[in-house]
């Protein structure tokens, strides 16, 4: 079947498309590095729109696969650039811009990169990150671009529903954990929506989910990050006990945890998982008194 048209922009990938351009490449999507490729049109279109946008904005997109959403972007935003870990998506990538969407193609730049390592993106710095991201790397990945570019007002990612769901959860719920509080650190996380699996080539075996976020400023403390971090880690490490027993490495002694909890405000009875992170915040900065 032919392509579709978005408005007057670019052509956007369908099923045929899709295994067209692999049959090129002799490319057999892997588990091993989360290959699931969009094939419908309109969930790119959804994912777009989802995520709010505009002309002014330059998009990150991590994992572009063979450019079914990276077309999609390309359609609204003033610029998108597209981290791929895979040597021969990367090398094809703008052929494929340049055949479906000639007039963008001053607008789109390809990076040959492992997203966990990059540590700078040349100019102009992305103002949001839009990805269907590799399900086996994806909360690290959104944490560190979260951390590493101050510049991403907000984004919308696709992941593994269960994945989803940790990140969107607030204190208290079953999912709620260390995915949970890190993402709270840097912004506001919500659930955007389902997205079913036949929209994918080949099909995985989970259901997938959008998750949107939008930054704002971390808790007022003053404990750095890292410090905070290492509280949730050690918070998490065994679900079911105290934080007063869990935080005894961090703070030196259960007592000394104890101690600095009861300081900070927190019942040394309760669990990491129904606390928030502004909680977690006061509990590093006293632990570091």
């Amino acid at each position: 079947m032919p392509a579709e048209p978005l408005s007057a922009g670019p052509r956007l990938l369908g099923p045929a498309e899709v295994r067209s351009l692999a049959a090129a490449l002799d490319l057999r999507p892997t588990k091993q590095k989360g290959q699931n490729f969009v094939i419908d049109a309109n969930t790119v279109r959804r994912i777009v729109r989802e995520s709010g946008i505009g002309p002014d904005d330059v998009v990150l997109e991590v994992g572009p696969g063979l450019g079914s959403l990276t077309l999609a972007l390309l359609a609204v935003a003033r610029h998108v650039v597209a981290v791929e870990i895979d040597d021969d998506l990367a090398r094809t990538l703008p052929d494929t811009i340049a055949a479906n969407a000639p007039d963008q193609l001053d607008s789109f730049e390809v990076i040959h990169a492992d997203a966990l390592r990059i540590e700078a993106l040349p100019d102009p710095q992305p103002t949001a990150l839009v990805a269907n991201l590799p399900y086996n790397v994806s909360v690290p990945v959104l944490l560190h671009l979260m951390s590493l570019l101050p510049t991403l007002e907000r984004g919308l990612v696709m992941v593994q529903a269960e994945v989803a769901d940790r990140l969107a959860a607030g204190p208290g719920s079953k999912v709620y954990g260390v995915p949970s509080v890190k993402a709270a650190w840097y912004a506001d996380v919500r659930r955007a929506g389902a997205v079913g699996r036949n929209v994918f080539w080949p099909a995985p075996n989970v259901d997938s989910g959008l998750v949107a976020w939008s930054r704002r400023e971390p808790p007022l403390t003053t404990a750095t990050r890292e410090q905070v971090f290492t509280v949730i880690d050690a918070a998490f490490a065994h679900r079911r006990k105290m934080l007063r027993s869990t935080l005894k490495d961090v703070a030196g002694s259960a007592e000394a945890a104890e101690a600095a909890l009861l300081r900070a405000g927190v019942d040394p009875t309760a669990r990491g998982e129904v606390i928030d992170v502004h909680q977690f915040a006061r509990v590093a900065e006293e632990l570091g008194r």
